[in-house]
């Protein structure tokens, strides 16, 4: 279903999806900037959730900081679909399923505290299936934000610094499964999730914006879902280039206009030669080929083998695991 937003909701979700203001009463201040009472901001935040247009006000954390992840795959027989996606869905580390044209085509993004939670979640995987399970970790990333602007020309979202994981401090792994699963929409959020973790609001306010500026929350804000708000023909991009190509045709995708994601996988010889990933959000099918013809074109990329992966179907979209189960205050999320 894709949802129609009148314009103050557009401005709220597009004006918001990062940058949420770091202080005891943030959708107060936003409806400061929109004119809007704060009982008018979070009534239209409750509403949006509620439809599927917004998964949650909250963060995102940048993969394979504060937490292990990779992007896996398997080769699902099609009376097997729902089946499998069952399967991979009850994994509770996997936050994102899609259903993608390809003979791999189940495809999931698995999180977890570390890479050994990973791999026990692969073997279960596996196991339950009875199929092979392809395990793509990220090797580089170019470009890993998906908050790109609703409405206006297509804009290239570039290359981002490393983060500085000299940042982190004890208990922020709670802090950030806690911004991951969302804010309560509350006139006073961090307030209440500061209480179940046994934090005072400031010092929770404090932290967030540390884990912020560092680069490990990648952005706080309105977490949209893409597809419910029209952004429906989206393809995974995978290119095949020589070794020594692979990183200039990552900046080159990560400065192209309409490429919202971008980064070098680990391949399998002899079953996936395609090291580097991207991908193309777009509203129709048309316009996603349009972008993706810009992109083959680049002298970076030019004449390179790509497959573009659209997807078929979301099975499952939710915030990373980041913490383990027991973490001060993660079971009360």
């Amino acid at each position: 279903m894709t949802h129609r937003l009148d314009p103050t909701d557009r401005a709220l979700l597009d004006g918001w999806q990062r940058g949420l203001p770091l202080e005891p009463r943030p959708f107060a201040a936003i409806g400061r900037a929109l004119a809007l009472s704060e009982a008018d901001v979070l009534g239209r935040l409750a509403r949006l959730s509620a439809s599927g247009a917004v998964a949650r006000v909250g963060g995102t954390v940048r993969p394979n900081t504060a937490a292990a992840s990779t992007l896996a795959a398997l080769r699902v027989p099609e009376a097997r679909i729902e089946e499998v996606a069952g399967i991979v869905g009850g994994e509770p580390g996997v936050n994102h399923s899609y259903l993608r044209e390809h003979d791999w085509n189940l495809w999931f993004v698995l999180t977890g505290p570390d890479r050994s939670s990973l791999d026990a979640a692969l073997r279960r995987i596996a196991l339950r299936s009875g199929l092979r399970v392809l395990d793509l970790p990220m090797v580089r990333p170019y470009t890993l934000d998906l908050g790109f602007p609703l409405d206006g020309p297509r804009a290239a979202m570039g290359l981002r610094e490393a983060p500085d994981m000299a940042a982190l401090r004890p208990g922020d792994d709670a802090i950030l499964q806690a911004m991951t699963r969302g804010l309560p929409l509350e006139p006073r959020p961090f307030a209440a999730v500061a209480r179940r973790l046994g934090r005072t609001e400031a010092e929770l306010i404090a932290r967030v914006g540390a884990l912020a500026g560092a680069g490990i929350l990648q952005r706080v804000g309105v977490i949209v879902r893409h597809r419910a708000l029209g952004w429906t023909s989206n393809a995974m991009v995978v290119w095949k280039l020589p070794e020594e190509e692979i990183d200039a045709a990552g900046a080159a995708l990560a400065a192209h206009p309409g490429v919202t994601l971008c980064y070098r996988r680990a391949t399998v010889p002899g079953i996936w030669p395609y090291a580097l990933f991207c991908m193309i959000h777009g509203r129709s099918r048309t316009e996603t080929l349009a972008i993706l013809d810009e992109a083959s074109a680049l002298p970076e990329l030019a004449g390179a083998e790509h497959r573009a992966l659209f997807s078929v179907r979301c099975f499952k979209q939710t915030g990373a695991t980041v913490a383990r189960e027991g973490a001060a205050g993660v079971a009360a999320e």
